[in-house]
Formats: C-alpha cells, sequence, structure tokens
C-alpha cells in the first residue's frame, strides 16, 4: 500500500491522497477550505496548513502543515500496515516559484519534510519537486485511468486495451501555473520539446504538453491587480472591474508584488506592508478587456500553432477534462460538466453584473476571498480557452468540466502515485486466461469441431428437405396431370 501527499505551492494546502487507490483532494488542515487548488488568499499571517513554500522563511514550523492529515491517515490505515505503507511527497508550481526565487530556502522546506517524515510510521519515500511538463503529464493519466481509456474488461474478466477508444485531454488549472495536455491529430512536424513519449501497458502515446508558469489563477490575479497599480494615477486606491459592485477591500502590497510572478512589476518605492484599497465597480465588459492583457498574443504573429508568449501548440483535438481550478470557477457559475460558450457567457456576465450583497445569495458556500474574485476567474479562463488554446465555438463543448470520475478526484497526484508505484507498467499485461493453455486448446478444439459438426447437419437437413420438396412436388404435379 502507498500514500502519496500533494503539494501545492504557496497558494494552496497540501493534501492527503491516494489512500487505497482513491485520490483525495481537500484541504487537510483548513476545514472550511474545499478547494484544494484554491489558495489561502488572506493578507497578513498565514493560519496552519498553509502551502509548503508559504514555510520558505520558517521551515522548522513545516510539521504544522502535515499534523491534522496525518492524523486521517492514521486513521484510515490500520496500525499494523503503517511500516510497510510507502508515503510520497509532490510538490509543484507553488515550490517551483520558490525554488527559482530562493533555492536554499527551498532545500530547507524540502529538508524539514524529510526530517518530520522519518519520525512517522511509513515507509517514506522522499519528497520531490516535480518539473511542469511532469505535472500536465501526471493529470493527463490520472484523468484517462479515472475514464478508463487505457485498459477494460474483456469477456475473460481480464484487462484489455479497449478497441477504438481515444484519450482524453487533461485541462489543469491550479494556483501558481497550468497546464494543457493532449494527444494531438498528426505527431509529425511536432517540437521535440514540447512532446512526450508515454508507454502504457504496451501502448505508446505521444502527447503534447505544456505548463505555463504564472498562469495559474492565483498568480495572475496578482499580475492582474499589479497592472492595475501601473495604471492608476492614484496608488493608494484602484479601481476593479472584475471586483463586484460596492465591494472595498484593502491589500498590502507584498501580497501584490512580493510574488516572482509580479517582480517585474514591483514599483521602485515598495513598501511590503503599505495598503492598497481596491474598489469593485462590476464592469464584465472592462473586466475581460483588461484580463486579455495579461497574455501576449501578439507574438504569435497570428500563426495557427501558437498559443500565447509564443508558444508553439498544435490544434486541439478530440474531448478534454477541465478540472481543479477550472471546475471550481465554472461550479460558482452554476455550471458543470459540458455547456455551450455561449451559455458560459452568459453566466458569466451575469455573475459579474451582480452587487457584491447579492452574492451571498447566489453561492452555496460563501467565501469572501473567493467570491470577490470569480468574475476575475471566469473571464481569465475565457481568455486562456478561447484565445489561448484556441477553441472554438464548436469545440468548446467538448470540454468536460469535472471535480472527479466515480468519486475520486482527477488531479495529477493520482498519475504520480500510479508512476511512483508501477501500477501502470511500461509493458503489456500477460493475459491470464481462466484455465491452462492446453485444456483452453483442447476446448477451442472441441467448440470447433462441434460446430463443424452442426454445419454439417444443416447442411444434411436442407439438403433433404430440399429433395424431400422435389420429390412431393413431382407426385403432385402427376395427380394435377391426370
Amino acid at each position: 500500500m502507498s500514500f502519496h501527499f500533494r503539494l501545492q505551492g504557496p497558494i494552496s494546502d497540501p493534501c492527503c491522497g491516494c489512500l487505497g487507490g482513491l485520490t483525495h483532494k481537500r484541504g487537510c488542515a483548513d476545514g472550511h477550505n474545499a478547494h484544494s487548488d484554491q489558495p489561502e488568499r488572506s493578507p497578513g499571517p498565514r493560519p496552519e496548513g498553509s502551502g509548503i513554500a508559504s514555510y520558505g522563511g520558517k521551515p522548522q514550523a513545516v510539521p504544522r502543515a502535515f499534523e491534522d492529515c496525518m492524523q486521517r491517515v492514521k486513521e484510515k490505515i490500520p496500525a499494523d500496515l503503517h511500516k510497510s505503507t510507502r508515503a510520497h511527497l509532490g510538490a509543484t508550481a507553488g515550490m517551483r516559484l520558490l525554488r527559482l526565487q530562493n533555492e536554499s530556502a527551498a532545500r530547507e522546506v524540502l529538508a524539514s519534510i524529510q526530517t518530520y517524515f522519518a519520525s512517522q510510521p511509513f515507509d517514506f519515500r522522499g519528497a520531490q519537486i516535480i518539473s511542469g511538463q511532469e505535472e500536465g503529464v501526471y493529470g493527463w493519466i490520472t484523468a484517462n485511468y479515472l475514464m478508463g481509456n487505457f485498459l477494460e474488461k474483456n469477456v475473460w474478466n481480464t484487462w484489455s486495451h479497449p478497441h477504438g477508444v481515444e484519450t482524453t485531454g487533461a485541462l489543469d488549472l491550479g494556483g501558481a501555473s497550468t497546464q494543457i495536455s493532449f494527444a494531438p491529430q498528426e505527431e509529425a512536424g511536432l517540437r521535440a520539446n514540447s512532446t512526450v513519449q508515454v508507454s502504457l501497458y504496451g501502448y505508446d502515446y505521444t502527447l503534447y504538453t505544456h505548463s505555463f508558469q504564472c498562469y495559474g489563477r492565483d498568480e495572475a490575479e496578482k499580475r492582474f491587480l499589479a497592472r492595475l497599480f501601473q495604471n492608476s494615477t492614484d496608488k493608494s486606491k484602484l479601481v476593479n472591474p472584475c471586483y463586484p459592485r460596492n465591494y472595498v477591500t484593502s491589500l498590502t502590497m507584498e501580497h501584490i508584488f512580493g510574488s516572482l510572478c509580479t517582480e517585474e512589476l514591483r514599483p521602485t518605492h515598495y513598501e511590503p506592508g503599505y495598503k492598497i484599497t481596491l474598489e469593485g465597480t462590476g464592469d464584465p465588459a472592462l473586466c475581460r478587456e483588461k484580463v486579455y492583457s495579461l497574455f501576449d498574443f501578439q507574438v504569435c504573429h497570428d500563426r495557427e500553432e501558437c498559443s500565447f508568449d509564443g508558444v508553439y501548440q498544435p490544434k486541439v483535438k478530440g474531448t478534454f477534462v477541465a478540472f481543479s481550478g477550472f471546475y471550481y470557477i465554472t461550479n460558482a457559475l452554476n455550471l458543470t460538466g459540458s455547456f455551450s460558450l455561449d451559455a458560459f457567457n452568459s453566466s458569466s456576465w451575469d455573475f459579474c453584473l451582480q452587487s457584491w450583497s447579492q452574492l451571498p445569495l447566489m453561492l452555496p458556500k460563501f467565501d469572501e476571498v473567493y467570491a470577490r474574485s470569480y468574475c476575475f476567474s471566469a473571464h481569465y479562463i475565457y481568455h486562456l480557452l478561447i484565445d489561448g488554446y484556441k477553441f472554438t465555438q464548436e469545440t468548446w463543448p467538448k470540454i468536460h468540466f469535472k471535480k472527479e470520475v466515480e468519486n475520486s478526484s482527477i488531479a495529477w497526484s493520482l498519475g504520480y502515485m500510479l508512476n511512483l508505484t508501477n501500477m501502470i507498467p511500461a509493458e503489456s499485461p500477460q493475459i491470464q486466461l481462466p484455465m491452462k493453455p492446453q485444456v483452453f486448446t483442447g476446448t477451442m478444439f472441441f467448440f470447433a469441431g462441434v460446430a463443424l459438426l452442426c454445419l454439417i447437419f444443416l447442411f444434411y437437413l436442407c439438403v433433404a428437405s430440399r429433395l424431400q420438396w422435389g420429390s412431393q412436388h413431382a407426385i403432385d404435379h402427376g395427380f394435377d396431370a391426370e
């Protein structure tokens, strides 16, 4: 048995994952946070259970993030299996950002994790920061594994490759990065640095995958606020068309400019504690227009095989599943599963026009830091999917916004665990027939012989019947002649 902890960056809670083959995506240390890919956005000191990368300045406090989650794991797994249960930890975009910003701090966080798990009763196999490309591939593996696109039960009750089933593309939106992964239409002409060869159960798949750092939902909003600050004449008060009408809040400079993703936009006179007032106007048209500027579409020069920022991407193909942040955003708009682009635009427009006092009536679970940002998020994923990934009015309904498949959450963490434990081998599994090969061969010959005898007997009956009918017809014709 093995379990795996999913470590998002400075903007998510760690999660218990893959207990008994099921992925659990929930904020383990923060009970009210149902969005494992959503951040703890409150400015100021972070509460217990905030993202691992937030402990870069105090690595000795890392165990605080795991205590509640570890207690749940110990309750789920029988005590006599603790020592034989492997534990894996994987960190994604937030820790990638911390490593770029402060490599020694990232090492200290991982070392603290190592020390903590050495004191636990499980077989800890180490923590690692996975690459954005790996994160995209693991998300693709998870989605297709849960949907049964790799194997299915055949007539012998054994696993075989499903005939004629195409794989599903994966769209993942986290807090610090976003990933797209799919099997393109044609392999010819694909750029080697954008493709990954994956061998699963004896079948080879060529995937296009790309991870966009700093284009996760939360880092994108920080860049959006930083641009508002740059373009505002009043640096103490910003007008935000994406915040709800009549909503007012204050954020520190550190909240907006403290990230590596907004470092280049940081003002000359940077005061981390300086408070900036933001006032919402709830203007969906202006919000969509300003969110567009977060992407550099011009550098592609209208090339068809280019998404944004000059990144190569082949034409999207087939169906896609959009999970993590994609799901939570559309769910807030009262949309799930598959729906038209018109339905998405209508819902997002209506949502953005609501005043702040109306939002508690529209959201089943109201939380200020989530509610104020859903309008921005909706317009952000519109530009990402339409102008970036090049989905169209016709192909948009092929995107399925889902949280889970048969009670198992869709996330990169399950694919990561399946890879580490070799639960999806590269080679095709040996087919185990329900009887010995000799007996199986003899049985097949027996039934083939019986089938052949049956055919001969049917042929005999057919000929005999025809002869009998001919004789009777001749006799009747003779009587008629007399």
